[in-house]
């Protein structure tokens, strides 16, 4: 028993020391992108603190004061303090929505494609590495990173963009802010991370996995950004509610209701907002019984980016499971132990 447990003790501490060593490994072999990395975090942190601060206080002080000398001003702000605020704002805002195909192509072409190609991989294997603790660590390190880099950018930038926003009129379901804002940034970026390991093993070159990596995950991005507005039930109103939407809806489809309770879309046959009275006699006058929208509220915004973020992650996983899969079956092949 004494044997046993002294045994079982020694095989865990190996494990684990191995598991050190692997992780301490590509932290070597790839430091130049960690620092990269970290500088990239700490550049955009810092730009969107000075947003958040002493940017949006001189761009505010500036335009309040425009908006008194000239009242078009108001709608239009602009000078060079708000100049320099919407240049942060908008390169951060970016950056954030970029780094996903930047962890993808990197993942692709230098954390799994190069090995490969300079045979550095297969020497790890044929030593105390096996493929499948290889690749966990490869996987396992970078995805650490990513997080704890998204846990203080995502906040960072959602600082900024619930701001006072009359300084800009761009809303929470614009294609910019809605992909960089929430959950979808990490969502994306382990998704891109997982793309590019498994382009790296099928391609097995360093460029072409780069490219092959960008464009499945720009593929995924597409998709999700065609069918992400259906990932949460919406919202239909009728009446008089169809011309007076909640502040900040997203509006979808709108249109008029027959007398025989046929819904065309895209018509809005009465566009009268005084009231019901003057909304039932257009009706009344088009031969119309009544008016309807579909929208997303403001408060859809958590549900439809949890929603998508689950969609991707499951993407995710799917594509690390094939990741293994391939590497066993390949490695199996070469007669190397996974």
């Amino acid at each position: 028993m004494t044997t046993l447990l002294t045994s079982t003790g020694t095989s865990s501490s190996a494990s684990s020391g191995v598991g050190r060593g692997l992780a301490l490994s590509v932290l070597r072999l790839h430091r130049s992108a960690l620092w990269l990395w970290l500088l990239l975090v700490v550049v955009l942190s810092a730009t969107m603190l000075w947003a958040y601060g002493p940017g949006f206080d001189a761009a505010d002080t500036e335009g309040r004061e425009r908006c008194r000398a000239n009242s078009e001003a108001c709608y239009f702000p602009s000078g060079p303090a708000l100049d320099r605020y919407d240049t942060a704002v908008s390169y951060s805002t970016l950056a954030v929505a970029c780094l996903p195909f930047l962890v993808a192509v990197w993942a692709g072409a230098a954390l799994i494609a190069r090995e490969l190609e300079t045979g550095t991989a297969h020497l790890a294997w044929t030593q105390s590495v096996s493929p499948t603790r290889w690749l966990a660590a490869k996987l396992a390190v970078p995805a650490l990173l990513i997080t704890a880099g998204s846990a203080v950018l995502v906040p960072l930038h959602r600082l900024v963009w619930n701001q006072d926003a009359w300084l800009r009129s761009v809303d929470w379901f614009d294609g910019s802010i809605y992909p960089s804002s929430g959950t979808l940034p990490l969502a994306y970026a382990l998704c891109g991370l997982a793309l590019g390991a498994l382009a790296g093993l099928v391609v097995g070159r360093a460029l072409p996995a780069l490219g092959v990596a960008f464009a499945a995950l720009l593929a995924v991005f597409y998709l999700a950004n065609e069918y992400r507005l259906s990932l949460w039930p919406t919202v239909t109103v009728t009446g008089a509610k169809a011309l007076n939407l909640p502040d900040k809806a997203l509006r979808l489809d709108q249109g008029v209701i027959t007398d025989k309770g046929t819904r065309i879309g895209n018509n809005m046959a009465c566009t009268v907002s005084d009231g019901a009275a003057d909304l039932q006699r257009c009706l009344t006058r088009s031969g119309l019984d009544d008016i309807w929208a579909t929208y997303h509220p403001k408060s859809h915004f958590w549900p439809l980016q949890l929603a998508e973020t689950g969609v991707v992650l499951a993407v995710a996983a799917l594509v690390v499971t094939a990741a293994f899969v391939l590497l066993r079956r390949r490695t199996a092949t070469e007669g190397v132990a996974v």
